[in-house]
């Protein structure tokens, strides 16, 4: 990449040629000058700016003053910490954070995402750092148990759009109607208010829905499938990735990750205990 100062004199020199250019090599030569001046600018190295959809608690969500927040945001100031570096939240939808990682807007993604085949066609993943599965939060009015007994003729599953429920019920369900929805609040309310049958998420989140509707809801917390969180990384910065990877297996050993399922998980914890499925990190 040339210094500001040699692109500008070999603008200046373009634009001695000008009478000599016709309308559209003019218009030609904006949208190059525009490109080359516009590539001279470069992003702080000192800053880490990670990518997550803050509408996930306990994991990825704002306080009362509006500021980042939970499990994610505590992990990505830890990793942040150990590069040295200052840390900048993005919060983007959950479908656009690949996009975003792919174009450089933002340098990682730490958003309670499944490491799965397809995704790994486009970007890499670290190592993974937590474990759960898929599982359905049902109405309560309804006798439902199992995943084959909601896929039936007539019955309405909801999803939410880009994650793996979606991914899940697509590959999986023949018989039922799939409704894809932006938010996951807006999913479990319409099994909370009885105008669908179930919704397909995380054992953590089916877990939190059913305790907020627990009067219209049940939750079927035996999972599905099993899942790995990851951590998503540029295809091509294995400098990075190397040093994700031990940041996390150090974290582990020195008991973060204990402390952060203490802090914003012990309900689930003691309740998942009970039920004798293993937790979640």
């Amino acid at each position: 990449m040339q210094p500001f100062g040699e692109s500008f004199n070999g603008v200046m020199r373009l634009f001695s040629f000008l009478p000599y250019l016709s309308k559209i090599s003019i218009c030609g030569l904006g949208i190059a000058l525009m490109f080359q001046l516009g590539c001279s600018k470069e992003r702080d190295t000192q800053i880490l700016v990670v990518g997550m959809e803050l509408s996930y608690p306990p994991f990825e969500m704002t306080d009362e003053n509006n500021k980042p927040t939970g499990i994610s945001v505590e992990m990505a100031q830890a990793l942040a910490n150990r590069l040295g570096k200052n840390l900048r939240i993005e919060n983007i939808p959950f479908a656009g954070l690949i996009p975003a990682l792919k174009t450089g807007k933002i340098d990682l993604i730490i958003s309670s995402m499944t490491h799965t085949e397809e995704r790994a066609q486009s970007i890499s993943f670290s190592n993974p750092y937590l474990h759960t599965g898929l599982c359905v939060l049902v109405s309560q009015s309804g006798d439902s148990n199992s995943i084959e007994d909601i896929d039936q003729f007539g019955a309405k599953v909801a999803v939410k759009q880009g994650t793996t429920g979606h991914i899940y019920a697509n590959a999986n369900l023949k018989k039922a109607e799939i409704l894809i929805f932006d938010k996951e609040s807006a999913a479990s309310l319409e099994v909370a208010q009885g105008k669908v049958d179930a919704f397909i998420y995380d054992q953590i989140s089916i877990y939190l829905n059913w305790k907020k509707h627990s009067d219209t809801t049940r939750a079927l917390l035996n999972p599905i499938n099993s899942e790995s969180w990851s951590i998503g990384i540029r295809k091509g910065n294995d400098g990075l990735a190397t040093q994700v990877n031990q940041f996390l297996a150090d974290y582990e050993a020195s008991g973060g990750f204990d402390q952060l399922g203490d802090k914003y998980l012990s309900e689930q914890k003691a309740e998942f205990k009970k039920l004798g499925f293993p937790f979640f990190f």
